[in-house]
């Protein structure tokens, strides 16, 4: 099969081979079974946090305006990688071209930032609501939204669009196979027949630090509200702040541990082996969007009680 696909030198291929996990080849079959599942949920899921938040006008708070915000991301993120997962589990190698390639990469890593980019927001909104109840409405307002959405798109796209244009200056002369269910990156990159300094440089360093930066903030942020809710006087405000957050805590772990993981992995696990590599990336990508509508579901109540109105109440009357 490699020498297939063994190509001369040229500067835009026409096409990858996607191979899925290396060394599972026999297991993709059973492993596509629960990725389809995680899909299907994640479609669901984020499809009826949208809609109940959009039909509700009870709903229409900055804190859910956010939560939309991360599931129409999440929905891009499944939609960007997930269908292309499980047709290589069950179909076999999959071919994408050059240009598909560099339009999943870009809304692959567009949709990590964005994500992580919201998080911050939404605990910069708790932030307000629990430090600063009663200026809550005047400090959060339309205009104040707006602006930080648009920057939180705006940054997304600067940190992340540049490099379509590193991979674009490459030239590749090697086996164009990418052992991964999906284009990242640093894994084009590395067919490259050129110095990819630059590239691992900026792929690493760039992204990396903004999502740093963004867990540190929103680490700041947490642990200011933890001091003004031990400082309520009420038990009952206390679980009630608590309760708000810990959805919002929850949904950060799942996010970013195995995220975290998979970046560490790749760049220093030299050990660790490549199908248990690829296997993480790709929960990573899978898992989040699919818990995330479900831990809100769970632990925000008036997501809880809209749910039950929409699925169980409407069907009795």
């Amino acid at each position: 099969m490699m020498a297939t696909f063994n190509l001369t030198s040229f500067t835009n291929p026409g096409s990858f081979i996607l191979l899925g996990i290396p060394g599972l080849e026999h297991f993709h079959i059973w492993i596509g079974i629960p990725f389809f599942i995680i899909y299907l949920v994640a479609l669901a899921g984020n499809s009826v946090l949208l809609y109940l938040i959009f039909m509700e006008h009870s709903l229409h708070e900055p804190m859910f305006f956010f939560l939309s915000m991360l599931a129409a991301t999440d929905l891009i993120l499944s939609n960007t990688c997930v269908p292309k997962t499980f047709s290589i589990f069950w179909l076999g190698p999959q071919e994408i071209t050059f240009p598909g390639c560099l339009t999943q990469m870009f809304f692959l890593h567009y949709s990590f930032a964005t994500d992580s980019a919201t998080l911050l927001a939404m605990a910069f909104d708790r932030y307000i609501a629990i430090c600063f109840p009663l200026r809550y409405n005047t400090i959060l307002t339309r205009q104040v939204i707006t602006k930080i959405v648009m920057g939180i798109v705006s940054r997304s796209f600067c940190i992340i669009f540049p490099c379509v244009f590193l991979l674009k200056r490459l030239p590749f002369c090697q086996t164009l196979i990418i052992p991964h269910t999906y284009c990242e990156h640093i894994g084009i990159a590395q067919l490259a027949c050129a110095d990819i300094s630059i590239n691992i440089w900026y792929g690493f360093a760039v992204p990396v630090m903004t999502v740093t930066s963004d867990l540190i903030l929103t680490g700041i942020s947490y642990a200011l509200i933890l001091r003004a809710v031990f400082n309520l006087p009420s038990q009952d405000a206390r679980q009630k702040a608590l309760n708000t957050c810990g959805s919002h805590v929850c949904v950060m772990l799942i996010f970013y541990i195995p995220a975290i993981f998979s970046v560490l992995t790749h760049r220093f696990g030299h050990n660790v082996p490549h199908s248990f590599h690829i296997l993480i990336a790709n929960l990573y990508v899978a898992i989040p969007p699919a818990l995330n509508p479900i831990v809100y579901g769970v632990k925000t109540k008036q997501i809880r009680e809209k749910i039950i109105l929409l699925f169980f109440l409407k069907g009795t009357q």
